[in-house]
Order: structure tokens, then sequence, then C-alpha cells
């Protein structure tokens, strides 16, 4: 591993002396592209120099051990033993920054929420956690978009689709996807009974058309006039348009713009990464039994959390966290079930990493 992090520190050092360069900055295409990479190792090897810093303490305190005076001698060793911990949480850092990068982290997302079994009471949690996913990304400031919408009567979405535009909001947002469980009392029960309703999120990391290549003869694009809820908003001119991908018999609407070329453009970056989480599960599909249970299959149909109104109760099955926050997580403080999840699912990673 030592070996492999000193090569990574001398490209670092290169990489350096390349950015301070004028042949190199006055070449802004090669300039951004050391500097991404740069920045890409920079975290590996500020971790190795405090480790080698730390290296360094305690060689420099094992000289103290044979001091005439006992008292140095004990604060000493006390010092050994404390940056011994620290040095093994450097390493484990460093184990962790050289694991294998997820190739979407980068990349933005497509956030689809929909509302399953419930009826509207699903369709009113569609529209909480839509709520909730929006002030997180306001908090981390992403940028939104709404690129489809089916509203409902009384406030709720049948189905809502969001773009999330940012740094590194898929590998924050990337275990969201699976069924989340809602239980309360809705507004529509006269008799006060809890009722347990579910939703499902499918986060898909954004396709650009390098990522996924679409024939034309394979799609069959239909438009048609759009209509809101209880025939408000109705169009006079066929702007809604509905793209089918024939091969794989993939359907995306878009009809909340008014201009036609506006609703195919979102409908074709909604099928466009829908078609590239195909093609990434037909992969994934090939990796290892093992392998896919240690990163999570991120199947919508796995039951992940449950939010709990009655108590106030958030619960995420797949690490047993259980939290007594639900309103400030549904304000949006998502970083207390996100960050959990990632040291998780990052010590699985190392523990399958440590059997190859």
């Amino acid at each position: 591993m030592f070996a492999k992090i000193r090569e990574i520190e001398e490209r670092y050092d290169s990489l350096e002396r390349e950015l301070s360069n004028p042949q190199v900055i006055n070449n802004q295409k090669i300039y951004q592209k050391y500097l991404k990479e740069h920045s890409t190792l920079s975290p590996i090897v500020e971790t190795f120099r405090r480790y080698k810093s730390v290296q360094q303490e305690i060689e420099d305190n094992k000289t103290l051990l044979n001091d005439p005076d006992p008292e140095i001698r004990k604060l000493a060793k006390e010092e050994i033993e404390e940056l011994k911990t620290s040095l093994e949480d450097l390493e484990k850092q460093l184990k962790i920054l050289l694991l294998p990068k997820d190739p979407n982290d980068e990349k933005n997302i497509l956030l689809e929420i929909r509302a399953g079994t419930g009826g509207e009471e699903a369709a009113l949690f569609v529209a909480d956690l839509f709520r909730m996913y929006s002030r997180y990304a306001e908090s981390k400031g992403w940028k939104t978009e709404i690129m489809s919408q089916h509203p409902t009567g009384i406030g709720g979405f049948k189905e809502i689709i969001i773009l999330i535009e940012g740094k590194n909001v898929y590998s924050r947002l990337k275990y969201e996807s699976g069924v989340h469980r809602v239980q309360r009392v809705p507004e529509t029960e006269a008799q006060g009974r809890i009722h347990t309703s579910a939703v499902t999120v499918a986060v898909l990391p954004e396709a650009e058309e390098i990522d996924v290549q679409i024939d034309p003869e394979d799609l069959r694009i239909d438009v048609y006039r759009a209509s809101g809820h209880g025939g408000q908003h109705v169009n006079t001119t066929d702007s809604a348009v509905r793209i089918t991908h024939l091969p794989t018999g993939l359907v995306v609407t878009c009809q909340d713009e008014k201009s036609q070329h506006k609703n195919k453009a979102k409908a074709m970056k909604v099928l466009r990464s829908r078609l590239y989480e195909l093609q990434q599960a037909e992969l994934q599909s090939k990796i290892s039994e093992e392998r896919r249970n240690m990163v999570g299959s991120g199947d919508r149909s796995e039951r992940i959390r449950t939010y709990n109104f009655p108590q106030g109760r958030v619960t995420d099955h797949r690490i047993g966290l259980t939290l007594y926050k639900l309103e400030d997580i549904l304000q949006g403080d998502l970083d207390m079930v996100i960050d959990p999840l990632i040291t998780h699912f990052q010590a699985e990673a190392l523990k399958q990493a440590s059997n190859l």
C-alpha cells in the first residue's frame, strides 16, 4: 500500500511543478486536466504526510523513554500511545482513500420519487420527501430543477422527477434508492388511526450523451396537448412530449414546459439516465453475489427506511440506525443519516478488499 502511495506522492509533486509552468498555464485544456488530477490526489497525499509526521513524532518520543527524569519518561509513553492511535486512524483513512472510486460519484443525479402503497397518503409523502431532498440540496449549494411531475388534488404527487446538480451529488445521495415507509395518521383519516404507506426513491446518475448512445431510429416520439390537474393550465398547443424507447419499452413523458422543444429535451435527459441505469444494472449482475451484497444493490424493492411520525423516529434498516429527529430530517438535515451510511459502506468495502 505504501509503495503505491509514494508513487502517488511523486505524481502529485510532479503536477505541482507542471501547474506553475507558464507553458501549461497558457494551455487551459492541459492546465484544467492537471488541476483536476492534482485535486483528486490531494486528499491522499495530505493524509500520507500527516501519517509520516505522526510516525516521526513517535520516533522523537521514543528517544525520551530513556530520559533520567521519570516524569518525562511517563509523559513520553502516554504520548506515544496517543500517537499510535492517531497513526491507526490515519492508516484506515488511507485505505479508504485508495479504494476504487465509483465512476458515478461526481455526477449530477435524477431523483425519481413515486407513490407506492397508500393511495393519497403515499402521494402526500412524495411531496414531503421532495421538500426534504430540495432543502438538503439547498444546504449543500446544489441546484435543483423539476423535470417532470404528476400532482394530485390535495398537494401530493403520484410522481416527481428532479435534476440535482452540484459537486459530488451522486456520492452523497446514492444510498437513498429504495422503499421509504411512512407511519402516521393521514390527513384524510377521521378515525385517527395510524396508516403505513410507502414511496419508492430512485437515484439515477445523470447520463451524458457520451455515456449512452441512442439511435434516433429506436425512438417513437408522440406530441399531445398538456393538461394540469383538474383541467388547470391546459395548453392549446401540442407541447407535451412522450418518448418511447422501442428496444427496451421505456416510456418518458414531459409536459411541464410550454415549449415542445424544452419538454423533448427534458424527456431525453430522463430517458438517457434510465438507459444508463439499465446498462449499470447489467454490469452489476455480472459481478459476484458476494460483491453485490457488499456494495448494496440499491434495488428499489428494498425497504430501506421508516419514518414514524407518532414517535418522531427515523430508522434506517440497513445499518440499524434509529434517530428521534424526524422533524429535523424532514427539514433537510440529512447528513445525520447519510454520513453513517457512507461510513458503513466504506467499512464493508474495506472488509471486501482485505479478503481479496
